[in-house]
């Protein structure tokens, strides 16, 4: 490994330079913060120099992702990247990619709202980015960074995982993960692929050549009947997806008594909370889900079978805690803790509202 191999940098410019090596071929954004080192770092790099990547600042965040859209139909490894209000403005073409089921990377590095709200840290996108911002039964595959390093390595995991389910994958970090220093391991570069490779390796693209018949991509059916059978088979990719793609990281749950649920930087200040807890004779567990979709369902609710509750830490009103509360269905509390408009909790507050909620025999 190279010296430069390892660097301290921001979250954000870790995904800037995982793309690059990943071989990724076109980033295409609009600045908004606090994600806006993205762009610039991608900029300042200049990776079209190098590896033939393109860079574009677009003119709207909405045409942003209908490059993408375009893009992922040529069967091109694009991306794009955003915040909150910025996300919001992309909905309507995250759900027409689903729909056509074109794989691309998104990025959200979540701010306060709703509205625009502020530019400090929030993870109040949950229900937009796991339930489906726009419209129509589709699903975001969505993996949630509590490092700089996953920043980085998330970057090839969300890529390979939509290539593999021909499906968006998205990202969904916070002002706190993508303006953080950390130390970075970055990954090897990667070749991109050729036009020769794409045709064989992706046959659905669109790649422009007289062998084939032509590929129409699109998510519209105007066919009632064809339109539920699309439906049907999407449905089953996103039963394939929750089968074999569930990722988590446990922490200290063997015998814990209370749970602690909580993702991305919010999961950092739990873990502090958990040993405040363990010092003060609170038997207490963290489950981290690194996938917000598909949900850690089944694990959540084999803890519940043998702890007392849980306890959901996010900052926001109150949004991860109802998954949370589908897999536990019934069999103990689960209530829920957090901040808003960017304000951040801290570990003893989270120890605080454990001990409200679950006052000790």
């Amino acid at each position: 490994m190279s010296q430069q191999d390892i660097q301290l940098m921001k979250g954000n410019e870790a995904i800037a330079k995982a793309a690059v090596r990943y071989g990724c071929d076109g980033y295409f954004g609009y600045p908004i913060t606090p994600q806006s080192e993205v762009m610039e770092t991608l900029m300042d790099d200049a990776p079209w120099e190098t590896t033939g990547m393109v860079v574009l600042q677009a003119e709207s965040e909405v045409a942003a992702i209908n490059m993408v859209y375009g893009g992922a139909g040529c069967g091109k490894r694009v991306m794009t990247s955003s915040s909150s209000p910025g996300m919001s403005l992309k909905q309507e073409g995250i759900s027409y990619i689903a729909g056509a089921e074109l794989p691309c990377l998104l990025l959200n590095v979540m701010r306060g709202g709703p509205g625009l709200g502020t530019i400090q840290p929030s993870q109040a996108d949950y229900f937009q980015t796991v339930k489906g911002g726009g419209h129509g039964d589709y699903r975001l595959i969505t993996l949630a960074p509590n490092s700089v390093q996953e920043m980085a390595d998330f970057v090839a995991l969300g890529f390979d995982l939509a290539f593999k389910y021909r499906n968006p994958a998205i990202i969904l970090s916070d002002g706190v993960i993508g303006q953080m220093m950390e130390k970075v391991i970055l990954p090897p570069q990667r070749e991109r692929m050729t036009e020769e490779e794409i045709r064989e390796k992706y046959p659905w693209a669109t790649v422009g050549n007289t062998r084939n018949k032509p590929n129409i991509i699109t998510s519209l059916e105007l066919d009632p009947k064809v339109m539920e059978e699309n439906n049907h088979r999407l449905q089953a990719k996103y039963e394939a997806i929750e089968k074999n793609e569930v990722r988590y990281e446990l922490t200290q749950c063997e015998d814990a008594d209370y749970i602690i649920v909580a993702f991305g930087s919010a999961s950092r200040i739990a873990g502090k909370a958990l040993e405040i807890a363990r010092e003060n004779g609170y038997k207490v567990g963290l489950v981290r889900p690194i996938t917000l979709w598909p949900f850690p369902s089944k694990i959540i609710s084999e803890l519940a079978d043998r702890c007392k509750g849980f306890l959901s830490a996010e900052l926001n009103a109150g949004q991860m805690v109802e998954d949370v509360r589908l897999a536990v269905n019934g069999k103990v509390p689960v209530y829920h803790t957090g901040r808003q408009g960017g304000m951040i909790f801290s570990p003893v507050e989270i120890f605080e509202a454990l001990k409200e909620r679950f006052p000790k025999a």
